[in-house]
């Protein structure tokens, strides 16, 4: 009997790595359906596509790592069902496993465009290590790539292409870009600095389908009738948590796997952790699910603690970041509501935060180029959450005063 681990991603590595530090003694098995390794996600639609980054810097761990640690690794090994009453896992290949206690780690997938000719070659999603190869023979100066969904991941593929001398089209479906995902001024920032590089972006596209010469994708259909010609598509359109082994055991489900603050489940022996849970939250107050390294590496910890019996309760201020171009945007918090928000610097030009505020309380800060703002911020969010700072908007505003001071 031993834990077992679905998922080979950030979540699942950091869940043996707290296991083996707490001193966890039994056998642990770590179960992927990729063909390698953890590695890294954020740096494949940046370093790694633009070829900046060799494959080997990807991996998280090396395979001695999971030799010397005693972790029996078992990867392209689809799982097939979970019995949790008999606390067993069935792989696709019909081998069953006997587990103490479950890990699911299993992510998230990116939401499939399926219009018509989407069976044609040279469209991509973007999200695996696989995805990546496939594409990045094609990114060639002078090829026209369409980048189909205004979201981070999409633009950050579009950085990359322009910065490599692609034609881009950039399509979104909402008003502007980030919509579902940053403040209005955020999405105007992103627009100036990707039109200054030659982007064209579309808002409020409508699609019909995708166009085809010799089974390769030629161009994208619009609803107005034109064409817009494409040698490679990219399609971004958000992504889905994996659940369905979770919803297959039973498990109670929410907009993911529905966890308490150690990632435990409506079973006492199966827990979850990363992009496919849904969680409590008390600095915000609120449930949600995260799509974020942090939050599968705190998760992970969490989740391995409670395994333990020394559980140690997850809840922090969300945090993500994006680099597009010379651009490393940083956000802290997750603001439902904005009632006052506060500019420093000049969001014009390519360095300044932006505060937001519900009520009297911070919630938010997105910081461009801005690393020191975006820490104190992050502090103060958490601060302000508990009723343990009273803060001077005028000396968020004010560049004369050091971030730093805002803590005291």
């Amino acid at each position: 009997m031993s834990v077992i681990i679905i998922g080979a991603g950030q979540a699942g590595l950091q869940s043996i790595v707290s296991l083996r530090q707490s001193g966890y003694p039994k056998e642990i098995t770590l179960i992927g359906d990729e063909a390698y390794l953890p590695y890294q996600r954020p740096p494949l639609s940046k370093a790694y596509l633009s070829g900046k980054m060799e494959r080997e810097r990807l991996f998280l761990k090396p395979e001695s790592f999971f030799t010397d640690n005693n972790v029996t690794v078992k990867l392209a090994t689809p799982v097939a069902s979970i019995d949790a009453g008999a606390k067993s896992v069935t792989l696709e290949s019909g081998e069953s496993l006997a587990y103490e206690d479950l890990i699911l780690a299993t992510g998230s997938r990116p939401r499939r465009l399926d219009l018509a000719g989407r069976e044609l070659a040279n469209i991509f999603d973007l999200r695996g290590m696989a995805d990546i190869d496939a594409m990045q023979p094609h990114f060639i100066a002078g090829e026209k790539i369409v980048v189909i969904g205004g979201g981070y991941i999409g633009l950050e593929a579009a950085a990359v292409a322009a910065d490599m001398g692609l034609h881009v089209h950039v399509l979104e479906a909402a008003p502007r870009l980030l919509a579902r995902v940053a403040e209005p001024e955020i999405s105007a920032f992103y627009d100036r600095i990707h039109k200054a590089r030659g982007v064209t972006i579309i808002t409020q596209s409508r699609i019909e389908g995708f166009v085809g010469e010799r089974d390769c994708v030629s161009g994208i259909q619009m609803a107005d009738g034109s064409v817009i010609d494409a040698d490679i598509v990219i399609t971004g359109i958000g992504i889905v948590p994996n659940i369905e082994l979770a919803q297959a055991a039973g498990l109670t489900l929410d907009n993911g796997i529905v966890v308490n603050d150690v990632g435990q489940t409506s079973d006492a022996h199966i827990y979850a952790a990363g992009d496919c849970t849904q969680h409590p939250n008390d600095v915000l107050g609120r449930k949600l699910r995260l799509e974020s390294v942090p939050n599968a590496i705190e998760q992970g910890k969490a989740v391995a603690s409670a395994i333990c019996g020394a559980p140690k309760p997850y809840h922090q201020v969300p945090w993500f970041w994006s680099d597009q171009y010379d651009v490393k945007l940083q956000i802290a918090g997750v603001p439902t509501q904005i009632d006052q928000k506060v500019l420093r610097g000049d969001d014009t030009s390519n360095s300044f935060a932006w505060f937001y505020f519900t009520g009297d309380k911070l919630t938010g800060v997105t910081a461009v180029n801005r690393p020191a703002e975006f820490m104190a911020g992050r502090m103060l969010i958490e601060k302000s959450a508990k009723g343990e700072a009273s803060i001077d908007m005028d000396a968020l505003a004010d560049e004369g005063v050091k971030p730093k001071s805002w803590m005291q």
